[in-house]
């Protein structure tokens, strides 16, 4: 058996994987994996006086054990893992695109006096920079708003600190993932604005392609599964979080999420049009300044090998 160590992920992030894993599906490819915790240990609250992602940490959750050697691969949003891989210290590169594929939404409180996006304009948006929901965020609101209009501040990652913090009122709006989506929904808050992104898979020298692509055999599979049944998978952002948050097991139910909001695909290489496009784009908000190319971000050899294997 080849050992995989994978940094951990919730099922809005890497179901397929969960699924995989759950169903023996890496067992059976040949591949032990192995999960370590990347949210272990404390988190800064709400940074008001932080609102750019300049000189923030893009390894602050994401890619922090991977760093200090102790991941072999890791999944994130493809924007901040462009951030990343540029900083990386352990040679991490892109080698294609994650299964699923996200869903956020821009949340305002019950009491909020914002009813669409324009109305966000100078209004503060809790964000956790190099995250998907900040990337998401950026883009949602600036199809209708100027950028000098779009205010943001440094939260915590994860759903549940940046949904306590809008609703004590530190800020005004907050980019969510399922199931607080649903939750933040069940307990009155309005969305402004959804849309769905992208993630890819960074790894380490130490996965090869034929484990990479052993990876994504068994992970195609458990989108196969899900896709013919999501309303039978929708149970994992209930279950995984039973423990972790009492209150979403205690206040939602399967049937208080939307299975549209859950799209998987079969894993695959990262378009060459969208590549450069998201280079752009992540370069105009001041990011990426020390990568020449965008070709730079991703072991193109390694993704066209590995993906061209898994079938």
């Amino acid at each position: 058996m080849k050992k995989l160590t994978l940094e951990s992920t919730a099922p809005f992030q890497g179901l397929p994987e969960l699924v995989a894993y759950d169903d023996g599906l890496f067992a059976a490819e040949g591949i032990e994996v192995e999960w370590v915790d990347r949210d272990a240990g404390p988190k800064p609250g709400t940074q008001r006086d932080v609102n750019s992602p300049l000189g923030v940490d893009p390894f602050a959750s994401h890619g922090k054990l991977f760093e200090q050697g102790k991941a072999d691969m890791y999944n994130a949003c493809e924007w901040g893992n462009y951030c990343r891989v540029q900083d990386t210290n352990r040679g991490g590169r892109q080698v294609g695109r994650r299964a699923i594929v996200a869903f956020g939404a821009l949340v305002v409180p019950p009491n909020s006096k914002a009813y669409t996006p324009q109305q966000m304009a100078g209004r503060i948006v809790g964000l956790p920079y190099y995250f998907g929901t900040h990337f998401l965020t950026l883009l949602m609101l600036e199809g209708f708003l100027p950028r000098d209009q779009i205010k943001t501040c440094k939260t915590p990652n994860g759903s549940r600190p940046q949904y306590d913090a809008l609703l004590r009122g530190e800020y005004d709006g907050a980019c969510l993932t399922e199931p607080y989506i649903s939750l933040a929904e069940k307990q009155g808050c309005r969305i402004l604005a959804a849309a769905s992104f992208n993630g890819t898979e960074v790894v380490s020298d130490r996965v090869d392609v034929e484990t990479y692509a052993a990876f994504n055999r068994a992970v195609s599979i458990a989108v196969g599964r899900i896709s013919a049944n999501k309303k039978s998978y929708m149970r994992y952002f209930i279950e995984y979080y039973k423990d972790r948050d009492p209150e979403i097991g205690r206040v939602l139910t399967v049937d208080d999420l939307r299975p549209s909001r859950l799209i998987v695909q079969r894993p695959g290489p990262i378009p060459e049009q969208e590549l450069q496009r998201s280079y752009n784009w992540i370069r105009s908000w001041g990011m990426l300044g020390g990568t020449l190319t965008a070709n730079d971000l991703v072991d193109l050899d390694a993704q066209s090998e590995a993906h061209s294997a898994a079938g």
